[in-house]
């Protein structure tokens, strides 16, 4: 078995009177992609919160990287979200909205030659050029937006990326360039991954490791062909989901 990153053990979260996991326990191998399916409400999103010690819970969330994680969002961790939590219409540039992350000094002061070589950096990382620092956030298409979110989690050097169906928005045209963008980000730099997705055949491509939530507990762990050729789905989806899977081999 991969040496763990994240191990989670007996997570119970109650929001508004209402259980919203019970029990969950779950291992995040270092340097995997793990997929987290299941239905809307099942407590994917909710998990993850949990991680980033954004909603209370009672259990254990243990990181085994030596870092102090006890903050409420550990420096080590990076988070997109499926949509961005500003306003999109304030008149923000892509360089305004990293300077707001990166940097101390007021943004009326300007950006310093340092950071901006940061923004460069992060922004070459997920193949986008200098010159989109100068775009109108407004501006930007689904997935440009989500490349920027992107960008921004991999500041400073995460050792966990948290991605909470991060295509949401994106065309199909572009939603596999992506996740082939994940994909290569975990490959080069070993960052470990957990996804949650609805799209089985982007777990089944690029996850190696699959979590099936199903009423704030795990319902079932495999790999994803596992998964995908079992009963494991039906038992999380319903027996009337069907399966896509690309045959491609898991890393």
């Amino acid at each position: 078995m991969n040496q763990a990153l994240v191990t989670i053990r007996d997570l119970h979260v109650t929001l508004g009177g209402q259980p919203i996991l019970r029990g969950v326990n779950a291992t995040l191998g270092r340097g995997r992609i793990t997929a987290l399916i299941g239905l809307n409400g099942s407590g994917k999103t909710t998990l993850l919160r949990a991680i980033l010690k954004e909603v209370p819970y009672t259990g254990r969330i243990d990181f085994h990287c030596g870092h102090d994680h006890r903050r409420p969002t550990p420096q080590h961790v990076g988070y997109v979200p499926q949509k961005l939590n500003i306003e999109a219409r304030l008149p923000l540039t892509v360089r305004d909205l990293l300077g707001l992350a990166l940097q101390r000094r007021p943004l009326f002061l300007g950006v310093g030659r340092r950071t901006a070589r940061e923004m460069e950096d992060l922004l070459a990382r997920v193949w986008l050029p200098p010159s989109f620092l100068e775009r109108p956030v407004e501006k930007l298409s689904g997935g440009e937006l989500q490349r920027v979110l992107l960008a921004l989690a991999l500041h400073p050097q995460p050792e966990l990326l948290l991605l909470d169906e991060p295509a949401a928005g994106i065309d199909f045209q572009h939603e596999e360039k992506f996740y082939d963008l994940i994909a290569g980000l975990n490959r080069t730099t070993g960052v470990t991954i957990l996804l949650v997705s609805h799209d089985i055949s982007v777990v089944s491509k690029h996850a190696h490791h699959v979590l099936c939530l199903k009423d704030g507990q795990v319902q079932c762990e495999a790999s994803p062909q596992e998964i995908v050729a079992g009963e494991m789905l039906a038992q999380t989806f319903g027996a009337e989901k069907a399966a896509f899977s690309h045959h491609h081999p898991v890393r």
